[in-house]
């Protein structure tokens, strides 16, 4: 596909469900601040995933400019809310990708690439073409519109996405987007039935999907409504990852003060004892003071 075909697919763009109509290759900037060109702020192996997606050797992550969603408490606002990062083109992706397989990556971890899905599908094209062979996650915020999925089959092998909120009312305070308890399910099935159940081979994730929870202070009762929609929509087809790693960032101070404090053992543990009533048969858990630990890559184009 060459460059001006490519172009032409992002006018009006309808990526994702805020549907803003951008033209983006007129340059003009989509809902998500998101312009014509790829930007990239890291590509680097990263060892911060759950177990079978970083195994030993890490996983190799690239983590794109912007977010369809921009939550208030993100932790990685300076890429997401920002745009921190330096344009690429989709032959320089497509050799991050070679580059990073060749230096033992277990996958190739797509962040936060929603607004530039036509573009990535043409970099894996290359870079399959030029011999990377490893699964590729697409990792999420579960914000995703089912033709938007669909262009990625095929090409993504897992998915890791996150399922907020089942509140509205959480999902248009915190992200701006009421739509998203409705939107993420659907998209979450829709991503078990094109990738099928989470499957493990060797202690490495090789397909399937992992629903990652982040559990906010306060807000238990929401977190348990999550669990208990997830698995009723697509029970232990999938493995769940229930976070509870939550620490406040200054855009929430003076705003949002309910989220200004860490996550409380006792949240979380109930949580956990949910979870373990429900059913769940795959899960992965946080222990100690993860608030304390940083999550966070140096943004600093490192590997772009």
């Amino acid at each position: 596909m060459g460059e001006g075909r490519r172009n032409a697919g992002m006018r009006g763009c309808m990526l994702c469900p805020r549907s803003c109509g951008a033209v983006r290759e007129a340059g003009e900037r989509g809902r998500c601040g998101a312009g014509a060109e790829l930007r990239v702020a890291r590509a680097a192996l990263h060892f911060w995933e759950e177990p079978p997606i970083s195994g030993e050797c890490g996983s190799g992550t690239v983590f794109f400019s912007y977010c369809p969603l921009g939550c208030r408490y993100c932790q990685n606002a300076e890429i997401s809310h920002e745009g921190f990062g330096k344009p690429v083109t989709v032959g320089r992706l497509a050799e991050i990708f070679c580059e990073l397989a060749a230096l033992g990556a277990h996958n190739i971890n797509l962040v936060t690439a929603t607004q530039y899905v036509p573009q990535v599908v043409e970099a894996l094209k290359r870079a399959q073409g030029a011999g990377m062979s490893v699964p590729v996650v697409f990792n999420t915020s579960g914000y995703e519109l089912p033709k938007t999925l669909g262009l990625l089959d095929g090409w993504a092998d897992i998915y890791l996405t996150d399922l907020k909120y089942v509140s509205p009312q959480l999902a248009l305070r915190y992200s701006d987007a009421e739509d998203y308890p409705a939107v993420a399910l659907r998209a979450l099935v829709a991503m078990v039935e094109q990738v099928g159940e989470y499957t493990v081979r060797d202690g490495l994730m090789t397909r399937g999907v992992i629903v990652r929870h982040l559990l906010l202070p306060g807000h238990l009762d929401d977190s348990l409504e999550v669990l208990r929609t997830s698995f009723d929509a697509v029970g232990n087809q999938v493995c769940y990852s229930l976070m509870s790693q939550y620490t406040p960032m200054p855009a929430v101070m003076g705003r949002h003060d309910e989220l200004s404090r860490a996550v409380r053992e006792e949240e979380y543990a109930r949580l956990i004892d949910y979870a373990l009533d429900l059913g769940i048969r795959h899960s992965f858990m946080q222990e100690g003071d993860t608030a304390e630990e940083s999550f966070i890559p140096p943004f600093d184009l490192t590997g772009v």
